[in-house]
């Protein structure tokens, strides 16, 4: 049993997915097992180990985050650099920019034993998001 199987969402995460359809992924980091995807639109999508997700406007999301007052001061440096001067910007040390152009048509999340895989298939490349339930790992890769 080493394939992926389509994994069934909740409305819940649904109605998430409904939401990013047609955005663009700007870039994304990692903390406390969880990964947080900035979007084109102002809002941070959070996806757990297990495929939870929650939509959040960006303020809202780093609000409620559980860091120290100055990563969290740098993070927010970093997305406005970002924002201000797209992926080719230096000195990123929390956020990773989009490895790819990605605007959003489709999402897709598929299981196999203690792993997640969830595809965010994007108009010419996609992006892969793979957890590990086990180790907590996130991974995330481009696809062209």
């Amino acid at each position: 049993m080493n394939e992926w199987s389509t994994a069934e969402t909740s409305t819940h995460q649904d109605h998430v997915i409904a939401h990013v359809i047609g955005t663009s992924v700007t870039g994304y980091f990692v903390l406390d097992e969880s990964l947080h995807i900035l979007l084109d639109i102002g809002f941070i999508w959070t996806v757990y180990l297990d495929g939870q997700m929650v939509l959040l406007p960006q303020t809202a999301a780093l609000r409620e985050l559980e860091i120290e007052a100055e990563v969290r001061s740098q993070l927010n440096a970093e997305i406005e650099s970002l924002e201000r001067d797209g992926p080719s910007s230096e000195g990123f040390e929390i956020l990773t920019p989009a490895p790819i152009d990605c605007v959003i048509t489709e999402v897709t999340f598929f299981a196999r034993e203690d792993r997640r895989r969830l595809i965010l298939f994007g108009e010419s490349a996609n992006l892969i998001v793979e957890t590990s339930l086990s180790t907590g790992e996130i991974e995330v890769r481009a696809e062209e």
